[in-house]
């Protein structure tokens, strides 16, 4: 029996989905949103949250802010919720309709920015809005996931750890790349611990977080506009770049087989099945993705044909 007061306490840790039955790849996913959250944000939120207490940078007057295209946003709402906060989230147009609802459900005050950067994205406007706002007032106080170290520490402590107890034998692990937080714990941990386990970024084409050309996306998530302070290259080992086409196909396949996961996890499958399949042909090497999320907060896009018509001009290939 599982009894808790606050909801970040709960996260299922040692889910895996076993993909050679629906996909045909020899990959394990670790599954990240079976928690209140539904993200594996909750765990960098919660962390980034208990270092602020503890360093007296957040009291019981302060107002949490945080630019976030969504799953963190949902992630700090929640966890301020349980304590009494106010935050406030700065977003953008692509963050997905019902992860704004969930925000404002749990008491956030969204701000939704719809100025694009000089690359085309709205990380750096998200950013200046939210620099302005904590000039305004010594009340804001801003986490800032993508440079906060709590945030890889987070997976530094329990999601590396738990993958490796989970499979001692692992050779290749695929992390997405977002503010890199879950990627660079997850890569010191294995690096530090002198682990010979190659370590597989998954970016989306049109980041430039790995100094790609910066083009439109539209599934929200992984990548990012800017590169993120957190980054460092020398713990990865190679980095795969997924168009955002192949993203939703992979989605849709999954969900053929009745598991409905987030855009970032199609990313992430989708670059590791054929990162697999180049490196280790007719090799099953023990390989181990993260997911994310789950599938319900995108319905209204990746999940819906007017969405994709839209976008993209035509619907995946249903299985």
């Amino acid at each position: 029996m599982t009894i808790i007061d606050s909801p970040h306490e709960f996260n299922v840790e040692d889910l895996y989905v076993d993909l050679r039955g629906p996909i045909g790849s020899a990959l394990f996913l670790k599954c990240e949103g079976f928690n209140f959250a539904g993200s594996v944000k909750l765990k960098a939120a919660a962390q980034m949250v208990e270092a602020a207490e503890e360093e007296g940078v957040l009291g019981a007057e302060s107002v949490l802010v945080e630019s976030s295209s969504g799953n963190l946003g949902i992630a700090l709402a929640l966890i301020a919720a349980s304590r009494g906060l106010r935050f406030r989230c700065v977003t953008d147009p692509r963050c997905n309709p019902a992860s704004l609802r969930l925000m404002r459900s749990l008491g956030a005050e969204v701000e939704v920015i719809s100025t694009p950067d000089t690359n085309g994205g709205f990380l750096e406007s998200r950013i200046r809005h939210v620099r302005e706002l904590c000039a305004s007032s010594d009340d804001y106080v801003w986490l800032n996931q993508y440079a906060n170290p709590s945030n890889w520490r987070a997976h530094y402590r329990r999601t590396a750890p738990a993958i490796a107890s989970a499979f001692p034998g692992l050779e290749v692990l695929f992390v997405g790349a977002g503010t890199t937080g879950t990627l660079m714990g997850c890569a010191r941990y294995f690096k530090e611990h002198r682990k010979p386990v190659t370590i597989v970024a998954v970016d989306a084409v049109g980041s430039v977080t790995f100094g790609g050309i910066p083009e439109r996306r539209l599934v929200p998530g992984l990548g990012t506009s800017r590169r993120p302070e957190l980054l460092d290259e020398d713990y990865i080992d190679d980095v795969v770049f997924v168009p955002e086409t192949d993203t939703i196909a992979t989605c849709h396949a999954l969900a053929a087989r009745g598991f409905l996961f987030g855009g970032s996890t199609g990313t992430v499958v989708s670059g590791a099945v054929r990162w697999l399949g180049e490196k280790y042909p007719g090799a099953e090497p023990v390989a181990v993705a993260i997911s994310p999320d789950l599938g319900e907060r995108y319905l209204d896009s990746i999940y819906a044909d007017s969405w994709l018509e839209e976008h993209f001009g035509a619907l995946p290939a249903r299985s």
